[in-house]
Formats: C-alpha cells, structure tokens, sequence
C-alpha cells in the first residue's frame, strides 16, 4: 500500500468516528419512536375498550389513594350524590367534540359533586363557549337534589413551560388538577381525580356534555421513518463523500 493510500486511509479514520456517532445516534431514535408507537396503540386500545364499557360503580375513598392514574383513567364509572356550589372554570383553546368546533375558545366547567358514599369530586360537566362566563342567558344548572352521575374518570393534567399559571383566586384554571381545584373551593376530603361527565342529548343550553378528548395523537411511526430516513441519508452521504477524497488522494500528480 503506497503512502497516499494510507494517509487517505488515516485521514477518514475521524470523519468515519463521528459519522458513526450520528448514524447511530438516528437509529436509537427511530427505535425509541418505535417503542413510543407500541405504547400509543396499547394506549389507544385501552381508552377504546373503557369508554364504551357499561359504567362502574366509583372506587369509593378509602381506594382512593392507593389508585394510579394508568389503572383509572379513561374509565366508565357511576356515582350517586348532590352537587355543591362553587365552579372553576379550565380555559380550553377549542371543543373536544366535533360538534362544537365552530363556537372557538371556551371553558371546561368544573363542578363539586359530594357523594354519597364520602368525599367529594370535581365534575367537568362539559365544554361552554367564552360568552358562557358572563352571560347568564347560556347557562344551563346543574341539577339540584341528589342525582346519580356517569362519565370517564380522568387523571390530572400535565403542565409544561408555556401553560399559563393558574388564577384560583378567580377560579380560572389551565390545567385538570384536581387537588388545586379543590383547595382553591375549599372542598373536604376530595378525590385525587376528576370525572368527565358523559354527553346528554335531551340537555338543553351549556355546558355540552362529553367533553373528553379522544382524539389522541399517534405519529410516532412517521416519526421513526423520519430518523431512520436521516440515518440512511447520513450513511449515504458519508460514503460519497469518503469514496470521492479517497480517490482524489489517490490518484497520481499531474505531470
């Protein structure tokens, strides 16, 4: 082997490293997007198979802290008891329900609801538009007396860097956090969930009923496509590059 040929050898050996790396380090992510795509179908599976079961009776509270969010949320369940006053309000940027999506920005209207068997419980009683808040002429009651009530248990909501904070004094919320909610109504002994109520046709005025949304996003395979794409196009890119500075270093001077 001449010379050249063995500098233009040494001279890939950094190139080649760090293109290793990279390649690597694409095809890790395109798998994890994979692992994530197995996760959302088992997700999605699950949130399919509770919401149309028939509903079950609530865990009552001495259950209730020792529930996780991944063995309750998304369940169909009934409960029995009377709402209380006081409602918080969560901003929401439209309606979950494909019905509504014309009304644009609007509210999740929480309401406290004492059971019957101990403990109290925030229930979204449904999507009303922004007008809802200052115009009493939309408001619908909720019922007064001891009613049963069914709907989706829910877990709380995550926050993240661009939620804005919530305003408890005002009773404006970003987020489901039912423990903040509840402190900010000062309710006794509440439950670490919410409760989505389901969606009643003979309901007249807002809030609508069945506001859970079930549209849950899944594009962790295109996700995975595009890694696994730039990982091909990385080794592909290299080995042009890398077969065209070897055969310009190897190729004998002009004379």
């Amino acid at each position: 082997m001449s010379a050249v040929a063995k500098g233009a050898r040494k001279g890939l050996i950094g190139p080649a490293i760090a293109a290793a790396v990279c390649f690597a380090i694409l095809m890790s992510l395109g798998v994890w997007q994979l692992q994530r795509l197995a996760w959302k179908e088992a997700l999605i599976a699950r949130i399919a198979a509770r919401i149309h079961q028939p509903p079950a009776p609530l865990p009552p509270a001495t259950q209730w802290a020792g529930l996780k969010p991944d063995d309750y949320d998304y369940r169909h369940v009934a409960a029995r008891g009377h709402y209380l006053p006081g409602e918080i309000l969560i901003f929401r940027s439209s309606a979950p329900a494909a019905a509504d999506r014309n009304v644009g920005p609007g509210y999740q209207v929480m309401t406290p609801f004492a059971l019957a068997s101990g403990g109290t419980l925030m229930v979204n009683r449904g999507f009303a538009p922004l007008a809802w808040k200052d115009q009493p002429a939309l408001r619908s009651a909720p019922p007064s007396g001891e009613v049963e009530i069914s709907g989706l248990m829910r877990e709380p909501e995550d926050r993240n860097a661009f939620t804005p904070a919530d305003e408890p004094t005002k009773n404006l919320f970003y987020t489901r956090d039912p423990a903040a909610m509840a402190a900010a109504l000062k309710l006794q002994h509440p439950a670490p969930f919410a409760l989505d109520l389901d969606a009643d046709p003979a309901a007249r005025g807002w809030p609508h009923g069945g506001a859970t949304e079930l549209n849950i996003p899944n594009n962790h395979l295109s996700y995975a496509w595009t890694w696994f794409g730039l990982a091909a196009t990385l080794a592909g890119v290299f080995a042009v590059w890398a077969w065209g500075r070897a055969k310009t270093r190897g190729s004998p001077p002009e004379v």
